[in-house]
């Protein structure tokens, strides 16, 4: 990995359409879809839907901040998700479906809180998104890689308009 890249991992909800809309963007280097946060080692698919290991699916971004901010990103993460929602993203409800923000880096911490702290002001409710450090991430199976490019009339909570937005979205405060 080159050293000037950076990482979070963001659950939002089924991670086959988080992941295709994350890796639109412009600056994001690479994503792929995996299992985060939970309970168990190396859990498969049907263990995380199944078995309550406490995982969620996550999609890990690997950014070039020389390109896109971190803030960027997140505003862009915030306009596909329902902040609000626990455990529950479009038709798909359990804790493998919690939205979630998981830091490898302590610095990021702050920038999401204030991010978090932003998004509040446009809810009545509270925001449910969990901010954590990343305490374990698993790979998904193969087949859950790339996804809907593999299967582009799969499932996706995610509207196609939003797809087209994080292809044209530029993060024009990057240095």
């Amino acid at each position: 990995m080159n050293q000037n890249y950076k990482e979070i991992y963001l659950a939002g909800g089924c991670f086959w359409g988080t992941e295709k809309y994350l890796a639109n963007i412009s600056g994001i280097i690479s994503t792929d879809v995996g299992y985060a946060n939970g309970n168990t080692e190396n859990p498969t698919y049907q263990e995380v839907c199944h078995n309550n290991t406490g995982h969620a699916e996550t999609v890990r971004v690997l950014y070039d901040p020389k390109q896109v901010r971190l803030e960027f990103i997140l505003t862009l993460y915030y306009d596909v998700i329902n902040p609000t929602s626990i455990n529950r993203q479009g038709e798909d409800s359990g804790t493998q479906y919690r939205t979630g923000i998981y830091y490898v880096e302590e610095s990021d911490k702050e920038i999401i809180e204030e991010s978090i702290s932003d998004l509040q002001k446009n809810y009545d409710k509270p925001i449910a998104i969990e901010v954590l450090p990343l305490r374990n991430y698993y790979l998904a199976e193969e087949y859950h890689q790339k996804y809907l490019d593999k299967n582009p009339n799969g499932y996706c909570h995610i509207r196609k308009d939003k797809f087209e937005k994080a292809k044209l979205a530029k993060d024009d405060t990057t240095k």
